[in-house]
């Protein structure tokens, strides 16, 4: 618990065994529970999760997506964290991106993954990727976010229903950013990070993905607005009848 506020980590895993068991026992004590999503895994990332005290969901459909969106469902903290499996985002930083999410009023914040810690860099495409879906997302959506392709974020649940994703994919990653920055009710932030090494075989198709992302981010911007509107109008409080009759009789 943190400022009295309970804390849930997501964390969607597909055949991560090695990565959540690194991942679970760096976590910090302030986490009051962590929602380990299993992704339809083959080994034996459930069993290993549950020993060191995760909450197991399973979601056979497979997806990136699909397991964040059960994730969310299943949470029940007040503030959401979510991380890969993998080790690539380190646990430890919770505590100073909660501590920041405070003190500056933040509703959703996006951590962006600065510097190796190892000191390694990522492969040049893996790089050029990256600054050419963050750039498409500067352009198109004309917010500022450096990384948009990170999957660790920080957000308050009350809020989620304001930027409340669709994809089932990958494309997730980069339309829940675009959903929260673009909402004018929500302050956003992105803060760097440093980032890990990845354990186990990563799940990424560079090439297929990268491209599917692209075209995800041209169909949004086409579609925001009609999205837009109609959360407003799902959003608009519902007059019973009873409510509705005592209305009009007002006067």
């Amino acid at each position: 618990m943190y400022r009295g506020k309970r804390i849930s980590v997501v964390i969607p895993c597909h055949n991560e065994e090695a990565g959540i068991r690194a991942v679970l026992e760096q976590m910090p004590p302030l986490v009051d529970e962590v929602v380990v999503v299993d992704n339809a895994s083959t080994d034996g990332t459930a069993a290993v999760a549950r020993a060191l005290g995760a909450r197991v969901v399973f979601e056979p459909r497979k997806g990136y997506g699909r397991a964040y969106k059960t994730g969310f469902a299943a949470a029940r903290g007040d503030i959401i964290v979510t991380m890969d499996g993998d080790g690539t985002y380190p646990p430890d930083s919770i505590p100073l991106l909660l501590h920041v999410m405070a003190e500056e009023r933040i509703d959703f914040m996006t951590a962006s993954r600065w510097r190796s810690r190892s000191g390694k860099n990522k492969s040049a495409i893996r790089l050029l990727g990256n600054a050419i879906l963050s750039g498409a997302t500067m352009l198109l959506f004309f917010r500022y976010i450096w990384d948009s392709q990170s999957g660790m974020w920080v957000f308050r649940r009350e809020k989620l229903p304001l930027f409340q994703p669709r994809s089932d994919t990958m494309a997730l990653s980069e339309e829940i950013k675009i959903l929260a920055f673009t909402a004018p009710e929500l302050r956003c932030l992105e803060m760097p990070i440093y980032y890990g090494e990845r354990i186990g075989q990563s799940k990424l198709n560079i090439w297929r993905d990268g491209f599917y992302n692209l075209w995800f981010l041209v169909k949004m911007r086409l579609t925001l607005g009609r999205r837009r509107r109609a959360a407003r109008v799902m959003a608009l409080p519902r007059l019973e009848p009873d409510d509705a009759g005592r209305d009009a009789h007002v006067g």
